[in-house]
């Protein structure tokens, strides 16, 4: 399905008085065939405006882009259920993050020897993999971060499959170098209702995963952005980068403190967020059942329709 978006100034005048003007003004459009009044509506109910009296739409143009989930704008059109991967494949030798050790896979019995133990023509492999837990798309419990924490055998399993996904589509932003043009901040959030949701952070960052260039300049999520999530309730935080903290600033970890301390899971290293709709899909992440441990691999997945 194509998503189109208009691009255009307005000027509102409202019948109490007062106007409001926006320039090169973008919005997502359920069609590339919207009327004037129809993409009036979708602006102010996207602007949530009320007592309006008039809206002069001047510069319209339409062009086929990804919807970037405009409120009120009803575009999460029906589709054909599909699944969309969110995972990184892990595989001998992966550099996930920098100085962290890359998994090692051996055989424990070879299909060759396993000859010798099963009827003719029946053969098997058991394969031995030594990786640490941040390796690949993972997940993150309270336990990585809090002694005490609840571990990946103690998550609740309702807050990790079939979520609704509120995806932000970021990738068009150019990232600086420094901390304060790589953070994503609590501004983008405001237009959402997030509660019970799994956030997905689409940087785009992922196009340098297993590269040198994945280590370094990482978006990121600001601890003002991180406030604004624990207190709209979420569930879950994702994001395609290297971390969700800033990694280059030092020590801390306000993302990781703060989402764990309150049970957000967090999962780090998605990929293919870019085909997710902002809104309407269903997000699931599940580790195995390890108890004592806090970060672990996931399948990722969107489901669509």
């Amino acid at each position: 399905m194509t998503d189109f978006r208009a691009r255009f100034d307005a000027e509102v005048a409202f019948i109490n008085g007062g106007d409001l003007r926006v320039s090169d003004f973008r919005l997502d459009l359920p069609s590339a065939n919207v009327t004037e009044a129809q993409l009036t509506e979708l602006f102010v109910r996207h602007l949530g405006l009320a007592l309006v009296e008039r809206v002069d739409i001047t510069g319209l143009s339409i062009a086929e882009e990804q919807h970037k989930g405009s409120r009120g704008a009803d575009v999460a059109a029906s589709v054909a259920r599909h699944v969309v991967d969110l995972s990184h494949t892990v595989s001998a030798g992966l550099v996930t993050y920098p100085g962290l050790p890359a998994p090692v896979i051996t055989p424990h019995l070879t299909r060759e020897d396993s000859r010798a133990k099963y009827a003719p023509g029946t053969e098997f492999a058991m394969d031995l993999i030594t990786m640490i837990g941040n390796t690949g798309t993972y997940i993150d419990s309270p336990f990585h971060r809090y002694e005490g924490g609840t571990d990946l055998a103690g998550l609740d399993l309702s807050t990790l499959v079939g979520l609704r996904a509120e995806v932000f589509h970021l990738d068009d932003v150019d990232w600086g170098t420094d901390a304060a043009t790589r953070g994503i901040p609590a501004s983008v959030f405001f237009d959402r209702d997030l509660a019970g949701s799994a956030v997905l952070l689409h940087t785009g960052w992922d196009v340098h995963f297993g590269r040198p260039a994945y280590a370094t300049g990482s978006p990121f999520l600001t601890e003002a952005g991180v406030r604004h999530l624990v207190d709209a309730g979420v569930t879950l935080v994702g994001i395609d980068a290297l971390n969700i903290d800033d990694t280059e600033s030092g020590g801390e970890r306000p993302a990781h403190s703060l989402l764990l301390d309150a049970g957000i899971h967090v999962v780090e290293h998605l990929t293919n967020l870019g085909a997710v709709p902002a809104r309407g899909a269903r997000f699931t992440a599940v580790p195995p059942k390890v108890a004592d441990f806090g970060t672990f691999p996931v399948r990722a997945f969107a489901e669509l329709g």
